[in-house]
């Protein structure tokens, strides 16, 4: 789908060098070109966060907002107003994000949703359904259904890694979890969606397999609390809130265009901008080319050897052009990358000049970024490394769930 997202979305090929001179593709299962986030946002018809919205959150939650809102790294929505109001108001809302499932480890731009969602959870003590879609990657990348199933609960480790509560997440399967209550809310919305429809949404053709076609309404139920009876019951007046990368928007504008058909609220959205892969600014990470991405599994020297090779730099040819015209801050992935992981707004501020200004170079930055990668994968690790086969079975078991409102 949805993540995360890039939660869960397919895993675009990888994209090419900074600069690319290409038309910019954005679907749920292919990001490449130079993307431009203004005119995606009028193409796709949501709205950009603007600063008071973000400041109403760190009014509301009391609590620092995410780098990521800070930054605008988390920069569009559909009706997250209307999600804010029900909370001032003390009414209930749920988060709904997502994995499809398609390597053992995550990349870090796999994890950006879910470090997102996470600060959701915690400023909103908000419950949160996870999906893995492992039925779409088997139908989109043709796995075997058990090796979908297997990478499903490898990835759902590196997702409880991230810190999630086990007292109000529930993360599931759709091979294991679609049935009962969720297969009739996506019956529901299947009958009210044309393959006309489908067909225009997605760009499927008469070759896609028939699983394709059918495939958007199961992404679609999760944003129906009754979809899940154990945490909501029959209740229908929860809304949903649902953090993804804006390639995902498809989905929901069809959810949202069926929700009040069949008697439910439109799930509301905020989304984020892509992780760009090493060699380029052009689209986002690529889980099927380990060249492209820093993997949660990978080691310090793993790291530092991709970022010095493969990391495209904003730097000039020579260290004399340098330090007279100073680095491209927009095409450089060091200081992208800096940009969603380094948590110290004045430090960045610091790198951002001396390096946009030529007095620090494209090697000192790259050493930053080495440091802090080594760092934030060691923790996943460490956090991993204690997420056993047990654990994964709680975060998934359909249990009575109390208190999930308080």
């Amino acid at each position: 789908m949805a993540a995360s997202a890039e939660a869960p979305s397919a895993d675009p090929p990888q994209s090419g060098d900074a600069g690319e001179d290409s038309e910019p593709v954005v679907t749920p299962w292919t990001v490449s070109g130079d993307v431009d986030y203004n005119k995606l946002v009028d193409k796709f018809g949501c709205s950009l966060i603007p600063p008071e919205m973000v400041e109403r959150i760190e009014r509301l939650t009391g609590m620092p907002v995410h780098p990521f809102l800070r930054r605008g790294i988390i920069f569009a929505h559909r009706e997250l107003n209307i999600i804010l109001d029900c909370y001032e108001k003390g009414l209930p809302f749920y988060l709904y994000t997502g994995r499809g499932p398609s390597s053992e480890a995550l990349h870090l731009g796999h994890l950006v949703p879910f470090m997102f969602t996470k600060y959701l959870q915690d400023a909103f003590k908000a419950p949160l359904v996870i999906q893995l879609t492992d039925d779409e990657k088997s139908l989109w990348k043709n796995l075997d259904v058990d090796e979908a199933r297997r990478l499903a609960r490898e990835n759902a480790k590196d997702i409880i890694a991230c810190g999630f509560d086990i007292a109000r997440t529930f993360i599931f399967s759709d091979y294991d979890y679609v049935g009962g209550a969720f297969y009739r809310n996506a019956s529901r919305i299947q009958r009210c969606v044309t393959l006309n429809q489908v067909k225009g949404i997605f760009g499927f053709t008469g070759e896609d397999n028939i699983g394709k076609i059918s495939f958007p309404a199961i992404q679609a139920a999760p944003s129906f609390p009754d979809s899940f009876p154990h945490m909501f019951g029959t209740r229908k007046d929860i809304r949903c809130l649902i953090p993804c990368a804006i390639d995902q928007d498809p989905y929901f504008r069809m959810t949202r265009d069926v929700a009040p058909r069949i008697g439910h609220h439109k799930p509301a959205l905020i989304e984020s901008r892509f992780f760009p892969a090493l060699q380029g600014i052009s689209g986002k990470m690529s889980a099927s080319d380990t060249t492209t991405a820093i993997y949660t599994g990978d080691s310090p020297k793993e790291i530092k050897s991709k970022i010095s090779k493969y990391a495209y730099s904003g730097g000039r040819a020579t260290v004399e052009e340098h330090r007279l015209k100073g680095a491209d801050l927009d095409v450089d992935i060091p200081f992208k990358y800096l940009s969603f992981f380094l948590d110290d707004d004045e430090k960045l501020e610091t790198i951002r000049q001396e390096y946009g200004s030529g007095r620090m170079l494209s090697g000192e930055v790259k050493a930053e970024l080495i440091q802090l990668l080594q760092d934030l994968v060691a923790r996943h690790q460490a956090a991993r490394s204690k997420v056993t086969e047990d654990v994964v079975d709680m975060f998934m078991a359909v249990r009575p769930m109390p208190g999930l409102f308080r």
